[in-house]
């Protein structure tokens, strides 16, 4: 356990960092999840709409260094990969 303050100051910060931090990643995950499903089960615009509001929520996790760019490129790009055989298709 931690005995200086500043060690103690320290693990309260990573705690709150954390927490936020699951939050958004949850944040993030939920928005694929509704791109998936509104891509098998509703219209096409509101899967665009869908796959509009994850793509933003994505870039703001790379922001935030939730997430890293690369990862956040992937993700999107399948998600429009699925997203285009869905209107195309």
């Amino acid at each position: 356990m931690a005995n200086h303050s500043s060690a103690k100051k320290a693990i309260r910060q990573i705690a709150k960092r954390t927490a936020v931090n699951k939050t958004r990643n949850s944040r993030i995950k939920t928005f694929i999840k509704k791109v998936l499903s509104s891509i098998t089960e509703e219209t096409s615009e509101a899967a665009q709409a869908a796959f509009r509001k994850a793509q933003s929520e994505i870039a703001r996790g790379v922001t935030k260094g939730i997430i890293k760019k690369n990862t956040a490129a992937r993700k999107i790009s399948r998600l429009a990969a699925k997203l285009k055989a869905k209107v195309t298709g």
